[in-house]
């Protein structure tokens, strides 16, 4: 538990203040374009989910078709997602939550710019790669796949 609230209060530290800012362009609810053209791979998004060293997604979120014991329950069941959101919708959430929702306590996986409490060692950094957000798109809009 200790260590839940240590990487909570981490990813929290990196929440963003101000204006979104990215490598990104941002319609509506959604960054319609993909963050790279890179061949993208629901099971290492699965993996990536599940990492708690990782993407984190499995300490605050849940989904049926991972196997790993204490799933999240401060955000929400992220199980048959592409049933509520587009892709493109699913993007925006991960890369920059905060263009969605304000104050959000998601880290804002993409985001570089308008972030507070970073490292200087992480400056300019996004947290996860084009890649990495890509293969998590494909596993969470792939309802069908069991990993």
């Amino acid at each position: 538990m200790r260590a839940c609230f240590l990487a909570l209060f981490w990813l929290g530290a990196c929440s963003p203040t101000g204006n979104a800012g990215g490598p990104y362009q941002i319609e509506g609810d959604a960054i319609p374009a993909p963050l790279t053209m890179e061949t993208t791979d629901s099971r290492r998004g699965a993996d990536l989910f599940a990492d708690r060293d990782g993407a984190h997604c499995i300490l605050c979120h849940q989904h049926e078709n991972i196997s790993v014991e204490f799933q999240g329950n401060l955000g929400p069941d992220l199980s048959h997602l592409s049933h509520r959101l587009t892709a493109a919708q699913i993007r925006l959430r991960i890369a920059d939550y905060d263009a969605v929702k304000p104050g959000t306590t998601m880290p804002s996986y993409f985001r570089t710019k308008n972030l507070y409490q970073v490292d200087p060692a992480f400056e300019g950094q996004t947290v996860l790669s084009p890649l990495e957000i890509e293969d998590i798109i494909a596993f969470l809009s792939d309802d069908d796949q069991i990993p």
